[in-house]
């Protein structure tokens, strides 16, 4: 029964693909790294003004992968945030977890008859909203792809570069491993595409752009800590030289830790993570993980509704409304986040001196 509701499932979303691409056949599929129509999120008040004010109450609906992980309750917290501050409405729901792919269709169709004037998504893979998307288009509800699997047909997308998350890692290990050696990377969930762009800028970097590493592993852990402790003390039994990981998200990172801490090779094993959660930041605080990067999540949900708003109030956006990172360790922590820090200013400098150097 459960295999043949699974097949059901899965047909579903393929026929709801097809006739998605059929109805939107001018609109190209989705790279949301490297979409030409694009615009840097702290460009969009100098681009396009204010934005829009609405005589009516506006209501958002936001479906989130799931409200364990830290980053998506952080990223709700910035839906909030912006609604406070534009006086909207959001009502944000979750899957029960990170696998529940048919939960999370339930909730985002559920969302398309509540009266909802627009919707902000983040799906569990590249796959399982499209029925979503695709109704919501024919309701003519506005819906943006909100990090970091893509809906290749999403007609908006707000995130970050995924593929730059890997590509940071890689270069901290290039700059501070001089003589190189063994690496691994745990996977966050096969068939989502933050987790293929963030292992292939890893991998694709540290082999091109030194001759001294050699990744000797790539896992997929599935966001779980549990799995990314089992799979990181596997490869570490397996390679007892190996001198770091990347990891696809912190929760997985956190695990990887731990593992190496009850390897005995803290000293020697540096664990590089990526989303910025505050159990991140501890582990950095105590010695422990070396780096996260950072997406920052709330920020990334604020622009997240500060779009749906602006699009709502006919303001023609580009495709892809982009938002930053940064690999933050205990070295330059304080720059982002220590007293008086702020953190917008220090990512808009970011952003400026890398559009000088390129």
């Amino acid at each position: 029964m459960f295999k043949s509701f699974r097949l059901l499932f899965i047909l579903a979303l393929v026929l709801g693909a097809f006739s998605f691409v059929f109805a939107q056949e001018e609109l190209p599929p989705l790279d949301s790294d490297t979409e030409p129509d694009r615009i840097e999120w702290w460009q969009l008040e100098s681009e396009f003004g204010a934005v829009p004010t609405f005589e009516e109450q506006i209501r958002v609906g936001a479906v989130a992968k799931t409200l364990i992980n830290e980053y998506w309750r952080l990223l709700g917290e910035g839906y909030t945030n912006a609604g406070e501050r534009f006086g909207v409405d959001v009502i944000l729901q979750a899957a029960q977890n990170e696998a529940d792919q048919l939960g999370q269709l339930t909730i985002a169709e559920a969302m398309l008859t509540l009266g909802f004037d627009t919707l902000l998504v983040s799906p569990q893979s590249d796959a399982n909203l499209i029925p979503a998307v695709d109704q919501a288009a024919e309701l003519g509800i506005p819906v943006i792809n909100v990090n970091d699997a893509v809906i290749a047909t999403a007609q908006h997308y707000v995130g970050n570069v995924q593929r730059d998350n890997g590509v940071r890692a890689a270069r901290w290990f290039i700059e501070n491993y001089p003589d190189g050696g063994k690496v691994a990377v745990i996977e966050g969930q096969p068939g989502v595409y933050a987790a293929g762009q963030r292992t292939e800028g890893f991998t694709m970097t540290i082999t091109e752009e030194s001759s001294a590493f050699e990744v000797v592993a790539s896992v997929p852990a599935n966001w779980d800590r549990q799995l990314a402790y089992d799979t990181a003390a596997t490869i570490l039994q397996q390679h007892p030289d190996l001198v770091g990981f990347y990891c696809n998200n912190d929760g997985m990172a956190l695990g990887v830790v731990e593992a190496v801490k009850a390897a005995g090779l803290l000293e020697q094993v540096a664990v590089i993570g990526t989303d910025g959660i505050s159990d991140a930041y501890a582990s950095i605080q105590a010695g422990e993980l070396r780096g996260t990067v950072d997406s920052f999540p709330v920020l990334t949900g604020e622009v997240a509704l500060e779009v749906a708003l602006r699009l709502l109030g006919g303001q023609e956006l580009p495709r892809v409304v982009s938002t930053p990172q940064a690999l933050i360790t205990l070295e330059n922590f304080d720059r982002y986040y220590g007293e008086g820090a702020d953190t917008r200013a220090a990512l808009i400098e970011d952003a400026e001196m890398a559009m000088q150097g390129s």
